[in-house]
């Protein structure tokens, strides 16, 4: 086989990102209109800010920002989580970064499939949480044993799906119409089912226990439950939506609006409640609803250093001591006041987060700077190259998520304020041999990435300064 006929993982990637898009679209009418809005606030965004629009051109990420979208799915065994682990690889997508969602009372722990290298996220940066259900912390021993014979006797891949999977791994790519059949076969994965796999019994007791352990056991297949388009002014996003007829929650989840945004910015329209049917007594079928599909938007900033993410927890558990957000958001306006006065402490200046270690940023030389005066030991320092502007310096992009965001999120659109409380146990040890190998660090990726375009500076350079 010649691997020259192979289609790129990128251009896989891309193909299955479009078509979910088109299919969410379809079951899921108000992304449609979410995506409109988001167009649009990004152009105005883009107009109104010049300076914007020449650093995304400078760094090439421009046009990824239209494409941009994640998605989020929740499987049910290590069988599920392992075999989502090779689908994804066909597509250039590894796992990175360990999620515990326990401690926010949401009894999963997590993990994002993306692309890693620069090149592949600018072609296309589509990402995929994916969550495992923790059997384990339902405390029902019955209704545990139930949920797991439940899950155990389905099959969320198609036959097809799988032999292609491994073909993939065996020749080391896909041709052209094998690709167009993965991409096809995986996407029904991710259909949505209006026909339960259990009884309404059995689903009102899972329900009891925790709403997200009822969508992930009572279902044929880990419906995407939303999918979200990246914006460049969340907050202008928000105050759209009832215009466009869409519901939007009553805060923003993480930091607050910035000059320089850090990590991740998330809101979202109130969860779908969709007509199910479910199996009775008699084998009948009997009319019901569900809830768990909604759409999301998300603001992307700089990666930070573990120093800046203690900074950022330590503000935000602040913020929080003064005034929790309630589910249903009466408290909205006093939580966003709180939240802003505690992130006056974080620097909101692109220099100063860099200079304190805040940030993760990439350096790039800049080309119509005269060479000829640097000397050797400036070529060695980086400070002395961007202060003489030889450098310049751009925020890394945040590509992972926050479990308290994701929370927020969950539990403001399926009011799951009196929900049942976990006992946080982060288990990444056991995530790991669940998935079938190591997740990704993303401090250790994202200082990688860091340090490599300081070096690229020094060897732009260093010509330069032996000649010298």
């Amino acid at each position: 086989m010649n691997a020259a006929t192979f289609i790129s993982t990128d251009v896989i990637r891309a193909s299955f990102s479009a078509a979910m898009s088109s299919m969410y679209r379809t079951e899921v009418p108000a992304y449609g209109t979410l995506l409109s809005l988001v167009a649009k606030v990004n152009a105005q965004t883009l107009a109104a800010s010049p300076e914007l629009r020449h650093r995304l051109e400078q760094t090439d990420t421009l046009d990824r920002i239209s494409e941009e979208r994640h998605g989020a799915i929740r499987v049910g065994t290590p069988a599920e989580l392992a075999m989502l682990r090779r689908v994804f690889a066909v597509m250039g997508m590894y796992p990175v970064g360990y999620y515990d969602l326990s401690e926010a009372g949401v009894p999963v722990h997590s993990t994002a499939f993306r692309p890693v290298g620069d090149a592949a996220l600018k072609i296309n940066p589509f990402r995929v949480f994916t969550s495992l259900l923790r059997l384990d912390l339902i405390a029902d021993a019955e209704l545990r044993e139930e949920a797991r014979k439940t899950l155990q006797a389905r099959q969320i891949f198609s036959p097809k799906a799988i032999s292609l999977v491994e073909k993939a791994e065996a020749q080391g790519g896909l041709e052209l119409d094998d690709a167009a059949l993965f991409v096809k076969e995986i996407l029904a994965t991710f259909r949505w089912h209006d026909q339960a796999s259990v009884s309404g019994d059995l689903y009102r007791r899972l329900h009891d226990a925790h709403r997200l352990i009822a969508d992930v056991v009572s279902f044929k297949g880990p419906h995407i439950n939303h999918l979200t388009p990246r914006t460049l002014d969340i907050d202008a996003v928000q105050d759209l939506m009832p215009a466009y007829g869409i519901s939007p929650k009553a805060v923003i989840e993480g930091p607050p609006t910035r000059a320089c945004p850090i990590l991740l910015r998330q809101t979202s329209f109130k969860a779908l409640e969709e007509s199910v049917s479910f199996r009775n007594a008699q084998g009948e079928w009997e009319t019901g609803s569900h809830t768990a599909r909604f759409g999301e938007i998300e603001q992307r900033g700089v990666a930070l250093t573990p120093k800046g993410r203690a900074l950022y927890d330590r503000l935000l558990t602040e913020s929080r001591k003064v005034v929790r957000p309630a589910p249903d958001g009466s408290n909205a306006d006093a939580y966003i006041a709180a939240l802003t006065d505690a992130f006056k402490a974080f620097p909101d200046d692109w220099d100063r987060i860099r200079k304190q270690g805040l940030g993760y940023f990439r350096y790039t030389p800049v080309p119509t700077f005269p060479q000829s005066g640097l000397s050797a030991r400036d070529t060695c320092d980086i400070e002395a190259l961007v202060a003489l502007g030889a450098v310049r310096f751009d925020p890394i992009v945040y590509e992972d998520f926050l479990p308290v965001s994701a929370a927020g999120i969950f539990q403001s659109n399926l009011g799951d304020d009196d929900s049942q409380k976990f006992t946080a146990s982060p288990s990444q040890r056991e995530f790991e041999t669940d998935l079938g190998t190591p997740v990704l660090d993303e401090f250790a990726h994202y200082e990688g990435l860091q340090k490599a375009s300081i070096e690229r500076c020094r060897q732009h350079f260093k010509p330069v300064a032996l000649a010298s």
